[in-house]
């Protein structure tokens, strides 16, 4: 691949070039097509709003964390959209706040933030997804997750793990059977995130309570036994939350590995009590999460919902979106109406326009024949 001159764009930032444009628009209808066909309609919100309308709904992320311009027309500040969620959830609760709920969302778009992660160096990503706003009930997760899983695997993906979390127990727990103080709580959040037995019970005796938790990490079924035993030592407090555990990953195909990490926060901060990643098989890292959260709505009162986000760019890298048509290359002289029908019958193609053009540099695979396509 030719590389790109320092000099030629900004750091983090690249071109998608034929054949890979091609692979990224098909991957992305695939998924988007997938969606709709249960029902989510496609919104298109802008590139850039004013920072303070944007961050107000940023939950996940920082002010600092994005790119900003100034608006030549109202001089006031704008941000680039780093995260398409709080777009949708401001849509929801402003244009569409008198639709019939539940509502069911769609999007597709490039995201940019101002720094990139340490896995992946681009600061531009394509970020596709779904969000059902007027519900965080199991059934509504039940749904997102098993649509998802459909979007990726319609992509051509295999390999699927769904790690499943819950992000306010912490909260709930703290608040209730396994009492902390308030300046133990992010100290243990840490450690239970590091899986550091030692450094959690060195904080204090109450902390040391929540080691059950790190135990319940693993595969789904033996930490969910594990989660039931916590949950019958405190009387039941998190049953609800197991039930609804159990009922999301009931329907979910054998194909699909199943974990659970019940305290994992890391990305899922604006998150209430479901969230779940997604991985696949020969990528490092996610290529998509999604989860329970709410709404702020006009009136100041929030509303539930839940979607997911897919970020396919490694997968566009690996070649996934790549089985392009067949491209037919037309000589001087071809027969136009054969060629309409040849294209009605899916082929793509491409016509000479002088003598001695080479239909194989143009990546044809065949060329028209007379009346029939021949191979090169």
């Amino acid at each position: 691949m030719t590389m790109i001159p320092p000099s030629l764009l900004p750091e983090g930032l690249s071109d998608r070039l034929p054949p890979q444009a091609e692979a990224s628009a098909r991957l992305a209808r695939r998924v988007l097509d997938t969606v709709a066909t249960h029902g989510y309609e496609r919104v298109m919100p802008p590139l850039a709003e004013f920072e303070d309308t944007l961050t107000q709904r940023l939950k996940s992320m920082r002010a600092q964390d994005l790119v900003r311009t100034v608006d030549p027309v109202s001089q006031r500040s704008l941000a680039f959209r780093p995260d398409m969620t709080a777009q949708v959830g401001r849509i929801a609760a402003t244009r569409l706040a008198t639709a019939p709920r539940p509502l069911r969302l769609s999007y597709a778009g490039p995201v940019i933030r101002q720094k990139a992660s340490q896995l992946r160096p681009e600061r531009e990503k394509l970020q596709l997804g779904a969000e059902l706003i007027g519900s965080d009930s199991a059934a509504a997760a039940v749904e997102i997750v098993n649509i998802a899983i459909e979007a990726l695997q319609a992509a051509g993906v295999t390999g699927i793990t769904i790690d499943f979390t819950l992000p306010d127990l912490i909260d709930a727990l703290a608040a209730g059977p396994l009492p902390l103080a308030p300046n133990e709580i992010e100290a243990v959040r840490a450690e239970l995130d590091a899986k550091d037995a030692g450094a959690l019970v060195a904080i204090s005796p109450a902390a040391a309570a929540y080691l059950p938790l790190i135990e319940a990490t693993g595969p789904f079924h033996a930490a969910m036994e594990r989660l039931e035993a916590l949950s019958a030592q405190l009387g039941g407090a998190i049953d609800s939350r197991i039930a609804g555990l159990r009922a999301i990953a009931k329907p979910i195909g054998w194909d699909i590995t199943l974990t659970l990490d019940p305290t994992e926060r890391h990305g899922f901060e604006f998150q209430n009590w479901f969230g779940f990643s997604i991985f696949a098989e020969g990528f490092i890292g996610e290529i998509g999460r999604g989860g329970s959260y709410a709404i702020a709505r006009a009136d100041g009162a929030d509303e539930p919902a839940m979607g997911f986000s897919l970020y396919p760019d490694p997968l566009i890298d690996a070649g996934f979106g790549g089985e392009a048509p067949k491209r037919l290359f037309l000589p001087l002289g071809h027969d136009a109406a054969r060629a309409a029908e040849l294209r009605a019958e899916g082929w793509h193609t491409v016509a000479a326009l002088s003598e001695g053009e080479d239909g194989a540099a143009q990546r044809c695979s065949h060329w028209l024949d007379g009346a029939k396509p021949s191979a090169y």
